[in-house]
C-alpha cells in the first residue's frame, strides 16, 4: 500500500484518509473531509497539507475540506524530470479541482500558495466565493530585500546544492520564522523533513526559491490582472514576526483588493497555520460566516 511509505506520519495529528490522484505527472495526494461549502487549502515552500491539519479537523464538521500536496511535497510522488515551476503547480491545482468538481470554492493560500492560488482565480474568478491569504504574495518579490537575497542565494546552484544534499530548506528554514519557536517541536519538525528522504526528492524546495526571482514576470502578470476579482471578498490572517513577508505585502493585499478584512497575530511568524494552530480557526470561521450565500 502507498500508505506504508509513510508510516512516520502521526495520524493522531493528521487523522485524514490519504486519498490519491493520478496526473500525467505522477500521484498527487489530498486529503477531502467533511461537507458543504468548499474550502481548497494551498501550502507553500517546504510544507505540505499537515500544515493546516488544525484548521481542517475543525472545519471539516461544517465545510469541505480539500487540502493537496503539490507533487514534489508531502505525500505526493516526487519526479525528477518536471519543472516544478509555479505555474506547473497551478495546472495541478486546476486537474484537482476539475477532477473532483469542486464549485464555488474559497481558497486559502500561503506562502507560495498564494501565485498558485491566484493563478486559478484569475483564469476562473466565477468558481472562486471567498480568498482567505495567510502570509504570501501575488507580485514580483523585486524590492522585497530578504526574498530578493534568500532567493538569490538558495535560488542558485550553491542553493540546488544545499537543497539536494543537505535537505536544508525544511531542516534550517522553518524555525528561524517562527514568532514562537517552542512551538514548532521537534516531532513536527520532523513531519516537514521526512517528506524529503533522498536526494533526487528534494528538487521541488530548489525550484520555489529558484522562482522567486526567475518568473518576476509571470509574477506581476497576476498582480496586474486583479481587478476580475474585485467583487470576491478577500480575509488576510497575518503573522507580524514574518521577516520575509511583513506588513508592507499585508497591505498591499489589502489595497488591492475592495472587499477586505483582516487579522493580525502580533507574535506569530511566518508559518501563521502551523504556529498559530487552533487561534487561526476563529478569524476563519466569522469570515466564513459573513459571506454571502450564493
Amino acid at each position: 500500500m502507498i500508505d506504508d511509505e509513510f508510516d512516520w506520519v502521526d495520524r493522531s495529528e493528521y487523522p485524514f484518509k490519504s486519498r490519491y490522484l493520478e496526473t500525467p505527472s505522477g500521484v498527487i495526494h489530498y486529503i477531502d473531509e467533511g461537507a458543504g461549502d468548499v474550502i481548497l487549502f494551498l501550502h507553500g515552500n517546504p510544507t505540505w497539507s499537515f500544515m493546516y491539519r488544525h484548521i481542517i479537523r475543525c472545519l471539516r464538521a461544517d465545510y469541505r475540506c480539500v487540502a493537496l500536496d503539490y507533487i514534489g511535497f508531502g505525500l505526493s510522488d516526487k519526479p525528477d524530470d518536471v519543472s516544478y515551476l509555479p505555474q506547473f503547480h497551478a495546472e495541478n491545482v486546476k486537474l484537482l479541482i476539475d477532477l473532483l468538481d469542486l464549485r464555488d470554492v474559497t481558497l486559502v493560500m500561503h506562502d507560495w500558495g498564494g501565485p498558485i492560488g491566484m493563478s486559478y482565480a484569475l483564469d476562473y474568478p466565477n468558481n472562486v466565493k471567498a480568498l482567505i491569504v495567510f502570509n504570501s504574495f501575488c507580485w514580483s518579490v523585486k524590492g522585497m530585500k530578504w526574498v530578493e537575497r534568500f532567493a538569490f542565494v538558495m535560488g542558485s546552484s550553491f542553493g540546488e546544492f544545499m537543497c539536494r544534499n543537505f535537505n536544508v530548506l525544511p531542516r534550517f528554514a522553518i524555525a528561524p520564522v517562527f514568532g514562537d519557536k517552542t512551538r514548532f517541536t521537534p516531532s513536527i519538525r520532523q513531519h516537514y523533513i521526512k517528506p524529503f528522504p533522498t536526494r533526487d526528492s528534494r528538487k521541488g524546495t530548489w525550484m520555489f526559491a529558484r522562482a522567486a526571482l526567475g518568473q518576476k514576470a509571470w509574477l506581476d502578470r497576476l498582480w496586474s490582472r486583479r481587478a476580475v476579482l474585485d467583487k470576491t471578498p478577500i480575509r488576510t490572517i497575518w503573522g507580524l514576526r514574518d521577516i520575509a513577508l511583513t506588513v508592507r505585502e499585508r497591505d498591499r493585499w489589502k489595497a488591492g483588493f475592495p472587499i477586505h478584512s483582516s487579522h493580525d497575530f502580533p507574535q506569530i511568524g511566518h508559518f501563521v497555520p502551523e504556529e498559530a494552530g487552533s487561534e487561526a480557526i476563529e478569524p476563519i470561521k466569522a469570515f466564513l460566516r459573513d459571506l454571502p450565500d450564493n
